[in-house]
């Protein structure tokens, strides 16, 4: 986002992102048929161009679905003015603290621990880190990131501002 400068504001600028997927995954079932298909051209068994790009077609468009759920579901952006875990964005405003980190080998979880997780999952995605915010209305809730200390750390610097 500009100003009426044309320089870049703060604002909009995005101090952390994860994808959720990646679009080069969709190719990994194609090159594999492709390296099928040369094995079969140096064996000499007979070449299955049919099956092969068949199944090359179904594997790309299976992961294509994955890939665009995860970007939409499983997907992190941190900006000037927001936080968006998934489908749910907080802005930073309403974000009044970033509670500190779980401690693995407790036995009791902390109160935010329990708490809604944001974005349209039931939980935090797996292989996500945690991090618990307390809103500014007092509520707890759950951002996650792969990432979690290298989005601790951005909303940390935010809020110090």
């Amino acid at each position: 986002m500009a100003d009426a400068s044309g320089a870049e504001t703060d604002a909009g600028r995005v101090v952390f992102a994860e994808p959720g997927g990646r679009w080069r995954t969709v190719a990994f079932g194609p090159v594999l048929c492709l390296v099928v298909l040369v094995g079969d051209l140096f064996i000499g068994a007979g070449v299955h161009v049919f099956g092969l790009t068949l199944f090359a077609v179904v594997l790309a468009g299976l992961v294509a679905v994955q890939v665009a759920a995860a970007r939409r579901h499983a997907s992190v952006e941190l900006t000037g003015r927001a936080l968006r875990c998934g489908t749910e964005a907080v802005a930073r405003a309403d974000i009044a603290e970033v509670l500190p980190a779980a401690d693995p080998e407790a036995t009791d979880p902390l109160p935010w621990e329990t708490a809604r997780a944001l974005g349209d999952l039931s939980g935090v995605p797996r292989r996500r880190t945690a991090i618990g915010l307390r809103l500014a209305d007092g509520g707890l809730v759950r951002a996650w990131a792969r990432d979690g200390d290298g989005l601790r750390t951005a909303l940390g610097e935010g809020s110090a501002r």
